[in-house]
């Protein structure tokens, strides 16, 4: 899993450097992203294929090789899909984690045999047939009443009234949705009101903090200085990030941690920071090229939409998300010490795969 390891937190940072111009709080799942993006990729051809596989950094790795070997790749970078949604779905009474997949085809339109057992394989994908044609509201609100119902509620009205309509076609929608205790919960007794910091020196610190079963983390990453985490921001890249996060570059080690309550919900359309990463021509009537999905010709992205909510409180952290298609120390602060009182960067990781479930910066808890 080390280069799945290395496409998903090169795709998680290049997608934050485009969300990130704001001052607002963020928070994202690559992981979802990435599964929508590449179910996409199993119909996709031509330049619209390759376009696809470098916003996930998966053509990286098919460099230098053979026609014949470049698709065994691609097969491979399905099939550690595949493992990795086994990994996530198993049972487990430690947390609740579900990462559902859905998909959406217009009723009577001719998909390819080939392509809707590879998506079931794969994705573990349901595939059903809706009536958008004459029923494109009643289509919709069925769709947001799986996604509200795989996410607790959570995620409600992922696609708006009227998003959906008689020339839509195809809809890949997936969730994730975790809820989990803190391996040690923080004291109810000790939580207070605090003055939080609001935005030069990039040193920063890290700390791990496990849920129940140590199957799950989250980092914090802290800057050290109150106004630091701009240029942190800057500097961090896909290299450090997985090396500071490595097991064998942490250790245990006693601390006064201090994390805010916080609640976080964003929604994104993601057509345009995608087209900036390189996938343009999936948008383009005139240029996307999924025949591998359809001999049909005219199959067009048209949006991209991403709905999340994390909740983290004394107890441990509640966080879903929704994708449909249509403690080491890096400076010498004091190492008993952790007050996350200023703006801090968060990575929800599953242990096993070093996947990044979750994403997000707490500007203003």
């Amino acid at each position: 899993m080390d280069l799945f390891a290395v496409a998903t937190t090169k795709f998680t940072l290049e997608l934050y450097r485009q969300l990130r111009e704001s001052d607002n709080n963020i928070f994202y799942s690559p992981i979802s992203m990435m599964r929508t993006l590449a179910m996409l990729l199993l119909g996709a051809k031509a330049n619209t294929e390759q376009q696809i596989k470098k916003v996930l950094h998966f053509n990286e790795t098919t460099k230098k090789t053979t026609e014949k070997s470049a698709e065994s790749h691609v097969k491979n970078v399905h099939q550690q899909f595949q493992m990795l949604m086994t990994q996530l779905n198993k049972f487990n009474n430690a947390y609740d984690l579900k990462v559902p997949n859905s998909i959406y085809g217009a009723k009577d339109f001719p998909f390819l045999q080939t392509f809707l057992k590879d998506i079931r394989k794969y994705y573990q994908a349901n595939v059903e047939s809706l009536d958008f044609a004459h029923a494109a509201e009643e289509s919709q609100k069925k769709i947001n009443s799986w996604m509200a119902r795989q996410t607790n509620g959570k995620i409600k009205d992922l696609f708006p009234s009227g998003s959906l309509n008689s020339s839509t076609i195809l809809v890949l929608v997936n969730a994730v949705y975790f809820k989990g205790q803190w391996n040690h919960k923080f004291d109810e007794k000790h939580t207070r009101e605090e003055k939080f910091w609001l935005n030069k020196n990039v040193q920063a610190k890290i700390v791990e903090i496990p849920y129940k079963g140590k199957e799950l983390s989250m980092f914090v990453l802290l800057p050290v200085e109150i106004d630091g985490l701009k240029k942190f921001e800057e500097q961090l890249t896909a290299d450090k990030l997985l090396q500071w996060t490595r097991a064998e570059n942490m250790h245990m080690t006693e601390l006064y941690l201090s994390l805010p309550q916080f609640k976080v919900e964003e929604k994104y359309d993601l057509r345009v920071p995608l087209e900036h990463m390189g996938m343009v021509d999936a948008f383009d009537p005139q240029k996307a090229d999924f025949s591998g999905m359809s001999n049909s010709q005219g199959l067009v992205v048209s949006k991209v939409l991403h709905k999340s909510f994390v909740e983290v409180n004394e107890e441990g952290a509640e966080a879903a998300t929704a994708m449909s298609v249509e403690s080491r120390s890096l400076s010498v602060p004091k190492p008993n010490d952790f007050s996350c009182n200023h703006p801090f960067l968060f990575v929800m990781k599953q242990n096993k795969t070093n996947s990044i479930l979750f994403f997000g910066r707490v500007s203003s808890p």
